[in-house]
């Protein structure tokens, strides 16, 4: 069956109205759905939508709270620990964003790291929250541990995704959001669902052994960190994932390596947990407090225009700038609807008999 294809607004109400029902209050239920939804008119179809579902059943195992008071725990003039209280990450990453924003009017730039959250979606939305005020934005999140360090079949690091944002004059911004893993655990999610098998280089299962099984990671297996095998890189994917794993959690007090709590509701949490929930960090640094903005933004454009008339390999059209497959795919879906496959619509669907939501 062909994907159905949904408008913007239908699955930011459905999303809204969902997390109403969780018990978010009204702002924090926009902001959610807003989050949520970024991810889908992005291409990232893996943290949008198809997402819901496992959070509302993370609400309904009191995993997370729908009305959290979050606060600062710890601050200096340029950084911040907060306690997200067990909220939404969703939720929390925005909040902690203009918290390290606040700290960088004052003082050039501003450093927030986060515990007791959960799973935050897109890195990439909270990092261009930055572009607004003329600021290069950084998000960074630890995942559940699905990952095995090189030479290792143990799993012990997540996705553990870094993002950056950075501001420019006429060019469209520079925006780098990308796994610390040759592929998205979501990237696996969809192929089980299309019933495809994974490229080599993505897992291994549970004897390190390179697999293009797309199950493999749910009988031992593992994913590989970016490089996928040693000859190719991937103790530098496994050096980004701990740096973002360290920075995330052992610098907020949240949990880290194999202790970060499983995203699925029905897998146990861990006994020994040495910190509170899921760890993010945040960046953000005024381009003024370095040099004039104008002037730096006027580099920026010459430098992607520069870029963008490098020589090509033979049939190929452009060398692209990050960001630029997702802000295309945003002005496609929002004309022309959001797509989701079968599986995804049924999910929802679901939630939506469930909860009484209207979709």
């Amino acid at each position: 069956m062909a994907d159905q294809t949904y408008s913007y607004t239908q699955l930011y109400t459905f999303a809204k109205d969902v997390f109403a029902v969780m018990g978010c209050q009204e702002q924090e239920a926009e902001e959610a759905a807003k989050v949520l939804l970024a991810a889908d008119l992005r291409g990232v179809d893996s943290h949008g939508i198809a997402r819901l579902s496992g959070y509302f059943r993370l609400w309904q195992a009191g995993r997370v709270n729908a009305k959290p008071k979050m606060s600062i725990i710890h601050e200096s003039p340029s950084t911040a620990v907060i306690d997200a209280d067990a909220a939404l990450g969703l939720v929390a990453a925005p909040y902690a964003m203009k918290v390290a924003m606040g700290k960088a009017r004052l003082a050039g730039t501003g450093w927030v790291s986060v515990q007791n959250s959960n799973h935050f979606g897109i890195a990439g939305i909270h990092a261009m929250m930055a572009l607004e005020e003329d600021m290069i934005g950084i998000a960074m999140t630890n995942a559940s541990p699905l990952v095995a360090p090189t030479f290792s079949t143990e799993r012990l690091l997540g996705t553990n995704p870094i993002a950056v944002a950075i501001p420019t004059g006429n060019q469209p911004a520079f925006v780098a959001d990308m796994a610390t893993t040759t592929a998205a655990n979501g990237k696996l999610e969809i192929l089980q669902r299309k019933n495809l098998p994974a490229p080599e280089g993505w897992i291994q299962d549970k004897d390190g052994h390179i697999s293009t099984n797309q199950h493999e990671v749910k009988n031992g297996g593992a994913l590989l960190p970016l490089g996928g095998t040693r000859e190719q890189g991937s103790h530098k994917g496994y050096a980004l994932g701990s740096i973002v794993d360290i920075f995330s959690a052992v610098l907020s007090g949240a949990n880290y390596g194999p202790w970060v709590p499983p995203f699925v509701s029905f897998l146990p949490l861990a006994d020994d947990m040495p910190g509170k929930g899921i760890g993010h960090f945040f960046g953000a640094m005024r381009i003024d407090a370095f040099r004039p903005a104008a002037d730096f933004k006027a580099n920026m454009d010459q430098w992607i225009a520069r870029f963008r008339a490098a020589k090509t390999v033979e049939g190929q059209e452009q060398v692209l700038i990050p960001g630029d497959p997702e802000r295309l795919m945003v002005q496609e879906r929002m004309q022309r609807g959001i797509p989701l496959i079968d599986a995804v619509v049924k999910d929802i669907q679901e939630l939506s008999g469930q909860l009484n939501v209207t979709l």
